[in-house]
C-alpha cells in the first residue's frame, strides 16, 4: 500500500517541522502517490492525484473566494493534502476561509510551525512510494504464481476463494447470480457475521464496473465469467477505505485474477471427456445454437456412424435426480460417467444416437429411428437399460433413478433443434417430481408443469435476470426497509387478483393492504390491473422460489 497522509506526517523529516492538522482529520489516511511543490495558485491544472502539495502559501490568493477555490480545485483533482509552512506569508495561523474550506471538502490541511527543507520530505516520501511500488510487484509476482498453479492444478472454488482470503487478509465469498454463497472462507471472523442475511447484504451492493468498490460496505466485488456468460461475484469483505478518483483497490488484481481462475477451471472441467463424447457434444450444441448448418450436421453426423437423413430423430434429455450429485467438481466427474452409461445403454439397445453432455448438469440424447423401429419400444428399451446400468455403477446398489425426458419425434435434421429443447424443458421441469413416483418410463410434455419447469432453471442466469428485472426494485426496497411488499404481492397474485380476499389472507384492513398495493405499483412501476403485467410478476415470484430453494 502507497504512504499515507498520517504515515508521511509521522516521519521523522516531517516531525521536525511540527506539523498540525487544522482541518480535514478525518481523511489522514488517503493514500501519498507523490509529493508536489508549488506556490502556484493555480497548481490544480498539473496535478493528477493523490499528490501531497508543499508550499509556503507565499503566492495563495488574499480574498476569501480566491482561498475558497484553490481548496475546490484541489478537492476535485484528487489530492492527499496541503501542507503549508509558516515563516514567509504566514505565522502562527491560516486565513479562516482556507481552514473552512479544507474543513468542507475534507482535504487533510497541515501547518509546519518549524521551517523544513521541502527536498527532504519529497525524497522521503518518495523512497516510501517506491518501496510501496517494488512490494506491489513483489506482491503481483506471487499471486500470479500461486494462481498459475492453482489453474494447472484445477483447483476446486472452495481452494480458490481460500487463497485469496489468505492473501487479502480479509472474508472472502463466491456467491452466484442470485445472490446465493456458493463457497466462503472466514478469514478468521464468526461464520455467522459473514453469512447471515446474505442475499439482503449483498443485493444492497451493487458497484460500477466489472470490478468495483463499494466505500460505504467496504466491499470489493468483481465478476465471474468466461466467454460472455458471466455465472457469479467474487467478494471481498474488508474494513471500509477511502480511494483517491481513479485509484484501483489495493486487493483489486488479487480479486480479478481469483475470479479469473474459477472462470478458467469451469471452462477447463467441461472439456475433460472423452474425443468421441466431445465430438458428440459440438454436434448437439451446434443444433442447438444453430452453429453449424443442417447439412453439416447431416455430414458429420454420417461421419461418425450415426446417420440423421431419412430417419424419425427423438430428442433425450438426461439429469440426475438432487442428491445425487455432492460437490460442483464431483458433480462433473459424475457427468462424464453418467455420459458414457447413457452411450453404453444406447449401444446395448443397438440405437443409434448422438450422445453428449449438454451442459454441466445434463446429457443429450438425439436418437435416429429407422423405418421399422417401434419408437416406444425403443425408449422403454433404453429406459430400462440405463436404469440399471446407473443401479450397477452405484457403490451402495441404491441409486435414485436418472429423470429421462422425451421430445416429440421430427423428420428432419432442420426439426432436431425442436425436439432437443422440448426434451430439455421436460427434463428441467421433471426434477421437480419426486422420484419413483411415476410408472412409465420416462417424461413427456403433458406430464410436467409450470413449477417444476422453473425448478431446475433457478441456476441459469436468464432466469435470475428475469426475476432480477420484474422483482428487484421490490427486492431493494424490502431489505433496505425491513418491509414486505413482495409478500403482499405474492398474496395479492395467488388470491387471483381480489383485493379483499388478499387483505382478508394477509390480515390487514383493505384500506391498509390497498396501499401497500400502491406502494408496489410505484415502486416497480406497473399496473396491477393488467393481466398481462400480474402474470409476468406472478411467474417471476414462482421463479423467485425455485432460485432461493
Amino acid at each position: 500500500m502507497l504512504p499515507t497522509v498520517a504515515r508521511v506526517l509521522d516521519l521523522d523529516v516531517m516531525r521536525r517541522g511540527l506539523p498540525q492538522v487544522v482541518a480535514g482529520a478525518g481523511a489522514l489516511e488517503r493514500p501519498v502517490r507523490w509529493v508536489h511543490v508549488s506556490e502556484l495558485p493555480d497548481v490544480a491544472g498539473v496535478l493528477q492525484g493523490g499528490e501531497l502539495v508543499l508550499s509556503t502559501g507565499i503566492a495563495l490568493p488574499e480574498d476569501r473566494e480566491g482561498l475558497a477555490r484553490y481548496v475546490r480545485e484541489l478537492d476535485e483533482v484528487g489530492v492527499a493534502g496541503l501542507v503549508i509552512e509558516f515563516g514567509r506569508r504566514y505565522f502562527d495561523s491560516l486565513p479562516k476561509a482556507l481552514v473552512t474550506a479544507a474543513e468542507r471538502h475534507g482535504l487533510p490541511l497541515i501547518v509546519l510551525r518549524r521551517e523544513l527543507r521541502f527536498v527532504a520530505v519529497t525524497e522521503a516520501v518518495h523512497a516510501l512510494v517506491v518501496n510501496a511500488q517494488l512490494e506491489q510487484l513483489r506482491v503481483s509476482e506471487a499471486v500470479h504464481q500461486v494462481f498459475n498453479e492453482l489453474a494447472v492444478e484445477g483447483a476446486e472454488p472452495g481452494e480458490v476463494v481460500r487463497q485469496v482470503a489468505r492473501m487479502a487478509g480479509a472474508p472472502v465469498v463466491l456467491e452466484n447470480l442470485a445472490h446465493q454463497v456458493l463457497a466462503h472462507e472466514t478469514a478468521g471472523r464468526p461464520e455467522t457475521e459473514l453469512l447471515e442475511d446474505w442475499e439482503k447484504r449483498s443485493r444492497g451492493v451493487h458497484p460500477q464496473g466489472r470490478t468495483g468498490y463499494d466505500q460505504r460496505s467496504g466491499w470489493l466485488v468483481t465478476t465471474v465469467g468466461a466467454r460472455g456468460q458471466d455465472w457469479g461475484r467474487l467478494v471481498l469483505i474488508d474494513e471500509p477505505v477511502v480511494l483517491p478518483p481513479d485509484t484501483a483497490h489495493p486487493h483489486a488484481m488479487l480479486l480479478e485474477r481469483g475470479a479469473a481462475t474459477l472462470a478458467l477451471n469451469r471452462l477447463v472441467l467441461r472439456d475433460r471427456e472423452s474425443l468421441e463424447r466431445q465430438t458428440h457434444r459440438t454436434l448437439l450444441s451446434g443444433i442447438l445454437t444453430h452453429a453449424l448448418t443442417v447439412s453439416e450436421v447431416s455430414l458429420r453426423a454420417q461421419a461418425l456412424g450415426v446417420p440423421l437423413e431419412g430417419r424419425r430423430l427423438v430428442g433425450v434429455v438426461l439429469r440426475q435426480r438432487q442428491g445425487q450429485i455432492p460437490a460442483a467438481l464431483e458433480a462433473q466427474a459424475r457427468l462424464r460417467d453418467f455420459t458414457e452409461l447413457a452411450a453404453t445403454a444406447i449401444r446395448g439397445g443397438r440405437l443409434s444416437a448422438l450422445v453428449g453432455a449438454l451442459d454441466d448438469e445434463g446429457v443429450g440424447v438425439l436418437i435416429a429411428l429407422g423405418s421399422q423401429q417401434d419408437e416406444h419400444a425403443a425408449l422403454e428399451a433404453f429406459a430400462a437399460a440405463l436404469r440399471k446400468l446407473v443401479q450397477e455403477a452405484a457403490r451402495d446398489g441404491s441409486a435414485a433413478p436418472p429423470v429421462i425426458a422425451v421430445g416429440s419425434s421430427v423428420g428432419s435434421v432442420r426439426d432436431a433443434r425442436r425436439t432437443l429443447l422440448e426434451a430439455t424443458q421436460v427434463a428441467d421441469a421433471a426434477l421437480h417430481d419426486a422420484p419413483g413416483g411415476r410408472a412409465a418410463a420416462y417424461y413427456r410434455l403433458p406430464d410436467v408443469r409450470l413449477r417444476g419447469l422453473l425448478h431446475l432453471l433457478r441456476d441459469d442466469a436468464r432466469l435470475q435476470t428475469y426475476v432480477e428485472r420484474e422483482l428487484g426494485p421490490l427486492l431493494a426496497y424490502d431489505a433496505e426497509h425491513g418491509g414486505q411488499l413482495v409478500q403482499m404481492l405474492r398474496i395479492y397474485l395467488e388470491q387471483g387478483r381480489n383485493k379483499s380476499a388478499a387483505a382478508d389472507a394477509a390480515h390487514l384492513s383493505r384500506p391498509s393492504f390497498y396501499d401497500r398495493l400502491h406502494k408496489v405499483e410505484r415502486i416497480l412501476g406497473v399496473d396491477l390491473d393488467q393481466v398481462e403485467s400480474c402474470l409476468s410478476l406472478h411467474v417471476a415470484l414462482l421463479a423467485l422460489d425455485a432460485v432461493r430453494r
